[in-house]
């Protein structure tokens, strides 16, 4: 083996073990992500200066939420996994799409499941759309973060091979082909989670928040781009493999992101930001 691979870290699959009760590395990334998420939202929403005024929900209401876009996330990440990238085999054992713990979650089913449970609980609650779906991207990225770096631990969803000279190239224990690869996990940690969050951040500080829908057009047109980006790295599905000879299924749900955060975008630079409580016309 070249002299230049790095070896592969010796993770436990298991996080946390209390008596009988034992918490995968997945599962934790998925609890710290809401966790993390939830306060971090909370100390947005406390930031009148943000929003140009009081924020247009409650803490109460951010807190209930929690439980909704949750569900969002699990309910539509599996669903999106089932019917994106493993149709006919849980056609053929119905039964396995409720392991959920052998694993296999869709980021794009997962958002379309958080853009159903912001649209229902926000109509319920009164709740500007628009505003709760930037409150809820804008903290997004800290799971998505926790979820990659999940995936690098567990030693799945690997990166292409590539030139065995690449200094940070790795072998995989759960690799057949034990060929040296990218560890895409981590470029897509990186991309998808610090980039992101970054960005997102820098457009909060700016004064973001004040037009509805900016920074939930932001996070969808940048995750796309950077989801196409980190696919020229990682090894697509062996199940699906290349469509036409280069495109993956991360790529081709990702182009309609580019759309559709580009639209959002437009519309919410044009409907301008509110001017403040008590300003003079």
């Amino acid at each position: 083996m070249p002299f230049l691979l790095i070896d592969f870290p010796a993770f436990k699959p298991i996080a946390l073990e209390i008596g009988p009760f034992a918490i995968r590395w997945y599962a934790l990334a998925y609890i710290c992500g809401i966790v993390f998420g939830w306060l971090y939202a909370r100390s947005l929403l406390k930031k009148e200066r943000l929003w140009g005024g009081p924020a247009p929900m409650s803490l109460v209401q951010i807190d209930d939420f929690i439980l909704w876009v949750t569900l969002g996330i699990i309910l539509g990440g599996r669903t999106g996994y089932v019917l994106f990238y493993n149709l006919p085999f849980f056609i053929d054992h119905p039964a396995a799409i409720f392991r959920l713990w052998e694993g296999g979650m869709s980021f794009h089913g997962g958002f379309l499941g958080c853009v159903v449970a912001v649209m229902w609980f926000a109509y319920r609650n009164g709740i500007p759309i628009l505003s709760l779906g930037d409150i809820t991207t804008a903290v997004a990225p800290v799971g998505l973060l926790l979820g990659r770096i999940a995936n690098f631990i567990n030693g799945e969803l690997w990166g292409r091979a590539t030139d065995a000279s690449l200094p940070w190239a790795m072998v995989f224990p759960n690799d057949p082909t034990q060929l040296p690869r990218h560890p895409s996990q981590l470029y897509e940690a990186g991309m998808e989670g610090i980039l992101l969050f970054t960005v997102l951040a820098i457009m909060i500080r700016l004064g973001a928040l004040k037009r509805p829908g900016m920074i939930l057009g932001a996070f969808i047109l940048i995750y796309g781009l950077t989801r196409i980006a980190g696919e020229h790295f990682r090894e697509p599905d062996v199940q699906l493999g290349y469509f036409w000879g280069w495109l993956t299924m991360g790529m081709l749900l990702s182009i309609p992101m580019l759309i559709v955060g580009g639209i959002l975008i437009v519309l919410a630079i044009r409907r301008g930001a509110p001017r403040p409580i008590g300003a003079i016309s």
